[in-house]
């Protein structure tokens, strides 16, 4: 509504364009790729998997269902998204979604005609959805591994699909992932005689001078510390052992009680550890991500209930994210400690104020951002330690 008053249009044709337009959001998603691809796309890129959960009132939302809610962390009545992000170290961004339709919803009738649902799309797992998305983009965006959480990682046919589709992978799994040396395998076929472990059992086991300290990214207030280990295993799949060794990876923070992640990666046995870690680590900028789209560009602000709709609405969030991430590109080429929320703010009151005095709106912009790199060089002095240069590869991914 904002929108339409600025421009001096009527609201009621901009919410017909977003939830009833006939415009298909596909090859908008691809020239997004393609943007993507020739302003931060590098051989190192990570595509990342994430989803994303939107709470809803009532059941004619399309995709609704009482499911678990990342949002809350419990069980919400919400829609579920599939998100794909790319990293590297020109930037990050969100490239593609998905909308996870439950499997009542496949035979809902009614409420798909309601929700002008597609006849030809039927249910999907959410893993299902992941994988289209990469396989789709992955001849578009050069990229070097493939992330995501326990939702995908827990799954073994999507980490074989990956593997086969000569992906590297590096997914979360569960504590209670059962795997077993990656040499017995190779000396004792049958399944029954392996020596099966749960990986969190298996850490205990694990000496501590096996644990390395990898420093897998810099924040405000030092560098963000992990302290990693790794083993070859093999994993159960369908009732068999799986088909590929892969890397069993572990996190650990440091502290008297730490926190454990772990991970398993189809990774080349002459991968390093560091690398591993600092991919595994990229899931946070996608995270970073969410919280830029939600809290600047309104991704999770619409009232729309049809499956166009959703879809429109989501791929115009994700173009004004892409456009803030490119102007805080090139702000930062000046201003190297500019934030997005800060090219945002100022983006802002520009178009609200085509008249404002940008000169008096640069001043202000510097003194916080001064404010800002005082803060930031004083908590890494009483670390002991100088404080990293603001540079083109580390900081366009590091703020």
């Amino acid at each position: 509504e904002p929108i339409a008053e600025r421009a001096g249009k009527d609201r009621r044709g901009l919410q017909r364009f977003i939830g009833q337009g006939g415009w298909d959001h596909r090859p908008v998603l691809d020239e997004l790729c393609g943007q993507v691809a020739r302003e931060i796309g590098t051989p190192e890129g990570i595509f990342v998997l994430d989803p994303s959960t939107f709470v809803k009132q009532g059941k004619n939302s399309v995709g609704v269902k009482r499911q678990y809610c990342g949002q809350t962390g419990g069980i919400e009545n919400c829609q579920k998204g599939v998100f794909l992000g790319y990293v590297s170290p020109m930037g990050r961004t969100l490239v593609d979604e998905r909308l996870f339709l439950p499997e009542e919803w496949g035979l809902d009738h009614e409420r798909r005609e309601q929700c002008h649902v597609p006849k030809d799309v039927r249910h999907q797992t959410t893993c299902d959805l992941g994988l289209e998305m990469v396989l789709k983009r992955s001849s578009v965006l050069p990229h070097a591994w493939v992330v995501g959480d326990d939702e995908f990682g827990h799954n073994a046919d999507l980490r074989v699909d990956l593997h086969r589709a000569k992906e590297r992978y590096l997914l979360d799994v569960f504590s209670t992932t059962t795997v077993c040396d990656a040499q017995q395998a190779r000396e004792e076929p049958r399944l029954t005689h392996l020596g099966w472990t749960q990986v969190r059992k298996w850490v205990d086991t694990v000496p501590k001078e096996q644990w390395a300290r990898v420093e897998v990214r810099d924040g405000s207030k030092g560098p963000v510390v992990y302290y990693a280990t790794r083993r070859r295993v093999r994993a159960r799949w369908r009732s068999r052992v799986s088909p590929m060794e892969e890397w069993l990876l572990v996190l650990r923070t440091d502290g008297a009680e730490p926190e454990y992640r772990y991970c398993l990666s189809n990774a080349e046995e002459s991968t390093g550890l560091d690398e591993m870690a600092r991919a595994a680590c990229a899931r946070y900028w996608i995270e970073d991500c969410f919280e830029r789209a939600k809290g600047e560009v309104g991704l999770a602000d619409y009232e729309t209930r049809s499956w166009d709709g959703w879809h429109h609405h989501m791929t115009l969030s994700m173009l004004a994210l892409w456009f803030l991430v490119q102007e805080q590109k090139r702000l930062k080429g000046k201003t190297p400690a500019m934030t997005l929320q800060q090219a945002r703010e100022a983006i802002a009151e520009l178009l609200r104020n085509p008249e404002a005095d940008a000169q008096a709106l640069a001043k202000r912009v510097t003194r916080r951002l001064k404010r800002n790199e005082e803060s930031r060089i004083a908590h890494w002095r009483s670390a002991g330690a100088l404080p990293p240069l603001y540079t083109r590869s580390e900081r366009e991914v590091g703020q």
